[in-house]
């Protein structure tokens, strides 16, 4: 298999206590975190980072929550503390649809992440890594802990919430949750509910993972390089990457091509698989399973409507303007399910196809027409509630 540099992959690849902080800031929460499941969650730290500043009368924050695999950095190059470059670099900069000059933009980790927010690869109250111990959690649970992070900034409305994917499950929370909270939501590529399908795509990396002999029932943090569950989760990021792109993308980049220097016909790779490869070497190092587990559990958990009437309900608290766009390709959120936000969120008007041959990932690589959409949005008046 092809790896992404020479040494043995970590047990995770989770940012640590004493591991550089780079641009994080940090806030721990008042209390402890009360679980939607039940029981709580003790101590719990966000991770996050800012661009711009919050003007005198507050009413310029935006709120920018990140995907599955994401984190806080959202703008800036990889170096000391970040392993990559911000992910949505392209929206957050000088010019840019969020231009630090006019908007204080705020990224937090995702509690149960695993890039400086509280998670399973973060010490538990006895000093050891949380592992096993770790508890289910909602989306409803990341927005409680997210509106501890606004009163701690002093922000009692955002000017907008933003995300795509896992992030538009969180943004959209936001605002059926906290709907006097919530000037402007922006949503991408994400449902109201998960569906069976969806839970179904994400069933066997689950599988991958915990049937990894690292995975040691989720305590492998003191596990020595390359004993941890790098292969399981390998292989949940190599399924979940298929679900990310197109089958006419793939086709097109690399149809039956076999990879340079390799025979398929005798123990090689086709170009395609070692794409493959290479993502998931690269996550390996970067993220860590423990996490990756959680959260795909919380995105599970995902249901607007949960107590609130079904989704039509859960739907009909929103009253932020809201901007909905789903990606023509998108065979892991389809835009039918964009089109259920628009149709039921009364300040959304008809769902916006961003025209992309690049599958759910369109949200991120369609970067020109992301940032028109959203400078459309934040142009839009909104009532002074």
């Amino acid at each position: 298999m092809t790896t992404v540099g020479t040494e043995l992959p970590p047990a995770s690849g989770a940012w640590r206590e004493g591991d550089d902080p780079g641009r994080r800031r940090f806030l721990r929460l008042p209390g402890p975190l009360r679980l939607e499941a039940g029981g709580e969650l003790p101590d719990v730290r966000i991770a996050y980072e800012t661009w711009g500043e919050l003007n005198a009368d507050a009413s310029n924050a935006v709120l920018v929550l990140h995907a599955l695999t994401g984190d806080s950095h959202v703008s800036g190059p990889a170096g000391d503390g970040h392993a990559t470059a911000g992910w949505w670099d392209t929206l957050v900069g000088p010019g840019r649809a969020l231009d630090p000059a006019h908007w204080f933009v705020v990224a937090p980790n995702v509690v149960g992440g695993c890039q400086g927010s509280t998670g399973p690869s973060s010490p538990g109250p006895d000093g050891r890594p949380w592992g096993s111990r770790f508890p289910f959690l909602t989306v409803r649970d990341s927005v409680a802990a997210e509106t501890a992070l606004a009163d701690e900034l002093g922000v009692r409305r955002w000017a907008c919430v933003v995300g795509g994917s896992m992030g538009g499950m969180r943004a959209l929370e936001w605002a059926a949750t906290e709907p006097d909270r919530v000037d402007r939501l922006f949503l991408l590529a994400c449902p109201a509910a998960t569906t069976a399908d969806q839970i179904g795509w994400v069933a066997p990396q689950l599988a991958a993972i915990r049937g990894d002999a690292g995975w040691r029932g989720g305590d492998y943090y003191d596990a020595p390089a390359g004993q941890g569950p790098h292969l399981g989760l390998g292989v949940a990021r190599r399924m979940a990457h298929l679900s990310y792109r197109s089958a006419f993308e793939l086709e097109t980049r690399f149809g039956r091509k076999a990879q340079p220097g390799e025979d398929p016909w005798s123990g090689g790779r086709f170009a395609v698989e070692s794409y493959l490869d290479h993502h998931a070497a690269k996550l390996v190092r970067r993220f860590d399973a423990g996490s990756y587990v959680r959260l795909t559990e919380m995105m599970n958990s995902h249901d607007v409507g949960r107590g609130r009437g079904g989704v039509p309900g859960g739907l009909a608290r929103v009253r932020a303007r809201t901007l909905v766009a789903g990606i023509s390709s998108d065979r892991l959120y389809p835009v039918e399910q964009q089109a259920e936000l628009a149709d039921g969120i009364p300040g959304s008007g008809p769902v916006r196809l961003v025209e992309s041959p690049y599958g759910h990932d369109g949200f991120l690589v369609e970067a020109a027409t992301v940032g028109a959409l959203l400078g459309e949005l934040l142009a839009e008046p909104v009532s002074s509630g």
